[in-house]
């Protein structure tokens, strides 16, 4: 199964979680596939809107490119949405981290790994309970 297959099979089941937790979700097709900022799942529940940006990894660390994190918090400015980056790891499930706990390497880019993912990240029942999130600037 190639990457982007595995990715849009994830980012469907994410968008079913919320649908099956009284969420409503839209998932953005092809998200990555225009240059203005456009985030790979939209939920909201009347209290919260929250804007996301999906990848999956099955070990090891994922990189996030400084761009892509920027338009993230771009999109969710404008949109009035919290910014919310959802890794999935195989066999571990979903983490959902914002922003500010992540941390840019030498290259300016980000990397989340499955122990950052545990100690700062929310599973996804912590994210869909939680009171409103600070918004991201």
């Amino acid at each position: 199964m190639s990457s982007k297959s595995k990715g849009t099979r994830y980012e469907r089941e994410l968008f079913h979680l919320f649908w099956k937790n009284n969420w409503a979700a839209c998932r953005s097709a092809g998200s990555g596939s225009t240059p203005l900022p456009s985030p790979d799942i939209l939920a909201s529940n009347t209290l919260r809107t929250l804007a996301i940006e999906c990848k999956s990894l099955k070990e090891g660390t994922k990189y996030i490119e400084k761009e892509k994190l920027a338009s993230l918090i771009e999109f969710s400015s404008l949109f009035g949405a919290e910014p919310w980056l959802g890794m999935r790891f195989d066999n571990k499930g979903w983490f959902f981290l914002k922003p500010s706990d992540l941390q840019g390497n030498k290259n300016e880019n980000y990397a989340i790994s499955l122990d950052l993912a545990t100690s700062k990240g929310k599973k996804f029942e912590e994210l869909i309970h939680s009171p409103i999130a600070e918004k991201e600037l």
